[in-house]
């Protein structure tokens, strides 16, 4: 289980950092100039501490992934992070509509490949979390 905690810190460290391409992938300085200032900058805002707390959450993992199963804290906060992505996983399969993805190769992938690591993650933090 361990190897696993450690294979998800680096999937989320490498997640928090792609939302460094967020602006230009999106190309937000276009698409967001619509909207009023303030939610100009939530929008940033957010996506900057969004990427920097799953980048903390993937440290967390792999320079603590023994206290995170072995310890009651760990299991703890393992269970939260269970919560956390299988609330993301929702998201990602009823939130999203499917005209993001369907009949588009790439964002097909990108869709499959996002819900794989949701159920990824949920799943071994939601074993840990509710492990005796």
């Amino acid at each position: 289980m361990e190897l696993h905690i450690k294979i998800i810190g680096s999937l989320l460290i490498a997640l928090g950092l792609i939302h460094v391409i967020f602006p230009s992938y999106f190309n937000w300085k276009a698409e967001l100039q619509s909207l009023s200032l303030i939610n100009r900058q939530v929008m940033i805002v957010h996506t900057f501490f969004i990427a920097l707390i799953v980048i903390l959450m993937g440290l967390l993992c792999l320079t603590s992934s023994n206290e995170i199963i072995e310890t009651a804290l760990g299991k703890r906060v393992s269970l939260g992070f269970g919560i956390f992505w299988g609330c993301r996983l929702l998201i990602q399969l009823f939130f999203y509509s499917t005209q993001l993805w369907k009949g588009k190769v790439f964002e097909t992938l990108v869709h499959i490949v996002f819900t794989s690591a949701w159920i990824y993650f949920s799943t071994i933090f939601l074993i840990v979390g509710l492990a005796n």
